[in-house]
């Protein structure tokens, strides 16, 4: 069930973020960097917006998990959906409005364009809140399918929506409207259909009963506790994760804050990677830690730490050793690509760090042990956020990249000690040593002895070619330094031999 899930998450993850990909540089060709840039700032507002999930999402996905493990709960699992659904749409209605109300205020005082026309900006705003609020209830009943071990379903229908969500986008900017409007419009519709879908299949895939779902204000004080931790963590992460681009999208140009947003968007495809995994063993370690099976929990512990390393680090050493080289083989544009090189290096170190901390931060949330996360979050805050303010105003988008890098480095070093020690006690030198420790020296080895070989005068062609070929090798590399992953290739391998001969 667990690998079911993790590659029906990676794959449904890696088709979406392969769509958005390819169309980003076509969207840039037809509405302007800064145009991309006011989309940046749309993603920024999104992010800080869901810290209005109050950590609903994640409650859902916990309980249903739970729940679903235990006999006799149906209708108590039917009426926490409907409990928690009420309370999280009257959440998106005051996003939307919360939108519209600062609107002209944003386009006004905030954001600094040089072409578009306010007008645009805040008629696109408007439209930011109606789509923010659309997603929010659709990330809500993502988590719950999720929780009921349904993501193959979930995949299909966030595979099906990025299509329509991004290529959808670039046919009505290419046959009806040029414009920033067009592209927005377009997102609310897609969304529509998007919540549309999700409801209905949660809805479908909860156990049947005979009694009919009802808001009970019983459920909410059960589950506080953990949702208020949630809370808090969710709080001080977005905080943490998007007030560089807040105070970015402020301090630059919108011409500038979109070659910042492209970086950004390079560093969070690694997101796309292990978020899948972390999705697929959540509901998994919550089950194991609710029977108590402690073997099988740091068996599996180890082997998703291991299959996050094999996933993560082969990429990222690509990314941070040849940024500049991926960035002119995607965009075709050199002036892009020397705008966004170095941050691009820099915050993928920092996103593949954060990577790497998934499994220990799904095992905190499967013992419900939110604690952790918040007092590393408000030490981070209090630290971090006045370092961020100051490296991003002298040294501009490069010294809020390095701020990111330097937070997840922090992370590695504290939080993995203090959560082994709390929740897994012998295990620690293990994560550092062979979960991670080894997958990390091979792929630093390999990709960078690629990097010295590199003839510079070579055709974009023969870079592609050439990138391919070390990303290959590094991930055989890191592959063969992870004993869990290694073993399943192995035996991967002896069936082919069986069945090919």
């Amino acid at each position: 069930m667990v690998r079911r899930n993790i590659v029906a998450n990676f794959l449904g993850s890696a088709w979406q973020t392969l769509v958005s990909l390819i169309f980003i540089p076509f969207y840039i060709r037809i509405l302007g960097i800064e145009a991309w840039g006011l989309i940046g700032f749309f993603f920024t507002l999104q992010g800080v917006l869901s810290l209005l999930d109050l950590g609903l999402s994640a409650t859902l996905t916990r309980e249903t998990a739970r729940l679903s493990a235990l006999k006799g709960r149906e209708d108590e699992m039917r009426d926490l959906v409907r409990t928690l659904e009420i309370v999280y749409w009257g959440v998106a209605i005051f996003v939307a409005f919360g939108v519209l109300i600062l609107s002209q205020y944003i386009s006004h005082n905030w954001v600094r364009p040089g072409q578009l026309s306010l007008l645009s900006i805040e008629q696109s705003c408007v439209m930011m809140g109606f789509i923010i609020a659309l997603q929010m209830p659709a990330g809500f009943y993502s988590g719950g399918l999720m929780g009921l071990q349904e993501q193959v379903l979930v995949n299909i229908i966030n595979g099906v929506m990025a299509i329509l969500r991004s290529g959808g986008a670039l046919l009505v900017l290419w046959l009806v409207s040029p414009t920033i409007q067009a592209y927005f419009v377009w997102q609310v519709v897609v969304g529509i259909f998007s919540v549309s879908f999700l409801g209905y299949f949660l809805w479908r895939r909860l156990p049947k009963t005979l009694n009919r779902a009802t808001f009970r204000m019983k459920i909410l004080s059960g589950v506080w506790r953990f949702t208020a931790g949630m809370s808090g963590v969710s709080i001080l992460t977005v905080i943490l994760t998007q007030i560089d681009k807040v105070i970015l999208s402020k301090m630059l140009s919108l011409e500038a804050f979109g070659y910042y947003t492209l970086a950004t968007m390079v560093s969070m495809s690694l997101a796309k990677l292990f978020t899948p995994v972390f999705y697929s063993i959540y509901p998994k370690f919550t089950q194991l830690v609710a029977i108590s099976d402690m073997p099988e929990l740091i068996r599996i512990y180890h082997k998703s730490c291991q299959f996050i390393s094999v996933l993560i680090l082969p990429v990222a050493a690509i990314l941070v050793l040849f940024s500049y080289e991926v960035m002119l083989f995607w965009t075709h544009s050199n002036a892009t690509a020397a705008q966004t090189y170095l941050l691009v290096s820099i915050l993928v170190c920092g996103s593949a760090l954060n990577g790497l901390m998934n499994p220990p931060y799904a095992l905190q949330l499967a013992f419900g042990w939110t604690r952790l996360s918040v007092i590393k979050n408000i030490v981070a805050v209090v630290l971090v956020v006045p370092g961020i303010i100051l490296m991003a105003d002298r040294y501009g988008a490069t010294g809020a990249a390095f701020a990111w890098l330097l937070l997840n480095l922090g992370y590695l070093v504290f939080e993995i000690p203090v959560m082994h020690f709390k929740l897994l006690r012998t295990e620690k030198w293990h994560w550092y040593i062979v979960d991670v420790g080894g997958p990390f020296f091979v792929s630093l080895v390999v990709a960078g002895l690629g990097r010295l070989l590199l003839n510079q005068t070579g055709t974009t062609v023969f870079v592609g070619f050439y990138l391919a070929a070390i990303f290959l090798l590094t991930a055989i590399g890191v592959v063969m330094a992870a004993p869990s992953i290694r073993g399943e290739a192995y035996k991967y391998l002896s069936r082919v031999k069986l069945i090919y001969g």
